[in-house]
């Protein structure tokens, strides 16, 4: 299973090309005199912006608050926050306002009771915010792409029209990757989204305006989408929740690029929240009549479950090694899993996980079922347009006069040298990998794996560490729900985090086990809030001193 001394070579050529460019790139960094001063938001300071979403639909069905109350508050934290985030790229303030006016009148002319409101409306006068890659009935659907500028959305995407079909109202519209195939959200329509824990970090991506804007108290449910870890990293980067349900649950209709070849199986749309509590219902809700399938409402004992633990990839030589703050992070969890649950956590390695970039890569370029190649990233950048030429676009990037980010160009030239046949060995790993795992989770099992190798990076730095998505993509490929909690803070004040894997259609055992995490480890934390260091990572070094 070892790497060839070939394939050894060519990485390290790869990994010595790359560290000079970065190294570069940092000097180039360091000339601009770029302000390295570490910005943060304004801490919250509104009692209702701390309430999960279905504590907030009580309230409002209860009269405890009114449904234009919320939605305001929200507002209001929005155009406090947005101009230092930049992740929601169109609002709807006024419409959101008048249609939670319409909840409140809706409420006080109800006579069937608090129960019949839950049962047909669970979200009846909370706001949400979406993924701009969603169709939202008159809001900008463009992914991105300058030459989408003018698209305007004249349906809801199906998860969208199911929550608002809930109650929920929409806010509006959040920033992405360009066409959602990077893990930075930026492009030349919107411009670049910040963290909101470190402004001068990414917020992941595709789905980063969402997690960013969710991060930093600015909405508390939203819509995500994820092929390679676009629900996940962002939630990772900004200390959220995140959910890529079972393959097929959600429909993945109304989204702009759609998938291709064999991506529609891998492709998952999920919901974001910043408390664990909500994921399930939104699920319930987001899924329609395939919910079903995942009997989201029996009861999990999680003292009944088996638990593993991965630390790492195996030591792929084109993945960057593990943060040891995550390293300790995963560890603390073991700890605490065994010691509050009584249960015992299997430690194991898994070889065919190294090979996760090749396994991914191969999968997403392979033909359908028709035996069509899915539509090349150079098309989907033309959009029935102009054709891309990649290294005229690079040229033209240099002198700033492409409409692209470099990370699409970078892209497409990537894609010129990958039309071709995942070779037999690559196959084998993922038939093996996928026996081996759903074998070892069956029903019943949880397994424990890093998020990405890094905490939050600064901006644009993945360029030089591309294949780093590679600890979430995998998960796409073998069509296995994933969970992303966060676990805290690091030495630097960035949220900590790792995702929880289990069997297919078997999504309540990850969100049970995320809504213990969260309990233990205090879940999301606004970033308004936080010190400029946190002692955290002291206290877990002790505490694992001692327990040892």
């Amino acid at each position: 299973m070892a790497l060839t001394r070939f394939e050894r070579f060519l990485a390290s050529i790869l990994r010595g090309a790359v560290g000079m460019l970065f190294a570069v790139f940092q000097l180039l960094a360091q000339l601009r005199g770029a302000d390295r001063s570490v910005r943060r938001l304004p801490p919250i300071t509104n009692p209702l912006l701390m309430v999960p979403a279905m504590r907030l639909a009580r309230m409002i069905r209860r009269r405890e608050v009114t449904s234009v109350e919320v939605v305001q508050t929200y507002i209001d934290r929005i155009q406090e926050i947005n101009p230092l985030i930049n992740a929601m790229v169109k609002d709807r303030f006024s419409l959101a306002l008048q249609e939670a006016a319409q909840v409140d009148k809706l409420i006080e002319e109800e006579t069937g009771g608090e129960d019949v409101l839950e049962d047909r409306l669970p979200l009846l006068g909370v706001p949400f915010t979406v993924k701009e890659a969603f169709s939202l009935q008159g809001m900008p659907n463009s992914t991105g792409l300058v030459s989408r500028r003018g698209v305007i959305s004249a349906t809801d995407a199906p998860p969208v029209a199911l929550l608002k079909r809930a109650g929920a109202i929409p806010l509006g519209v959040t920033n992405c990757s360009e066409l959602c195939m990077w893990l930075e959200s930026h492009n030349h329509l919107y411009g670049i989204t910040n963290n909101p824990y470190d402004l001068e970090r990414i917020p992941g991506g595709s789905s980063g305006g969402e997690g960013s804007i969710l991060g930093g108290g600015g909405s508390v449910i939203g819509v995500g989408s994820d092929v390679g870890g676009s629900i996940r990293i962002p939630a990772f980067f900004n200390g959220i929740f995140g959910h890529k349900p079972t393959s097929g649950v959600v429909s993945n209709v109304g989204q702009f690029p759609p998938a291709s070849g064999q991506q529609p199986g891998f492709l998952c749309t999920g919901p974001m929240c910043r408390y664990a509590q909500d994921l399930l219902p939104m699920l319930r809700v987001m899924g329609g009549a395939n919910a079903d399938r995942l009997s989201l409402s029996s009861q999990v004992d999680l003292k009944r479950l088996r638990f593993f633990s991965v630390p790492h990839d195996g030591g792929s030589p084109l993945v960057s090694p593990v943060d040891q703050q995550l390293v300790l992070a995963q560890r603390r969890v073991v700890e605490r899993l065994e010691a509050d649950l009584g249960v015992k956590v299997q430690q194991l390695k898994i070889p065919q996980l190294k090979y996760s970039f090749q396994i991914w890569s191969a999968m997403m370029g392979a033909p359908g079922k028709d035996g069509k190649q899915p539509t090349s990233f150079a098309e989907l950048m033309s959009d029935h347009g102009k054709k891309v030429w990649p290294l005229w676009e690079m040229a033209k990037w240099t002198v700033g006069l492409s409409k692209h980010t470099v990370a699409a160009i970078g892209l497409v030239l990537v894609e010129m040298f990958q039309r071709s046949q995942p070779t037999q060995f690559i196959l084998q790993q993922k038939e093996s990998l996928q026996k081996d795992l759903e074998e070892l989770l069956g029903t019943d099992g949880v397994l424990l794996y890093p998020s990405h190798p890094h905490l939050a990076p600064k901006h644009h730095h993945p360029l030089f560490t591309p294949f780093n998505f590679s600890y979430t993509g995998i998960f796409n490929i073998l069509g296995l729900p994933v969970t992303q909690c966060p676990l805290g803070l690091s030495a630097e004040g960035l949220p900590l985090g790792l995702q929880l894997v289990v069997g297919k259609q078997q999504d309540r055992l990850s969100l049970a086990t995320a809504v213990f995490l969260e309990k233990t480890f205090g879940g999301w934390r606004d970033p308004g809030s936080i010190a400029t260091a946190t002692t955290q990572l002291d206290t877990w070094r002790g505490a694992s001193t001692t327990t040892s």
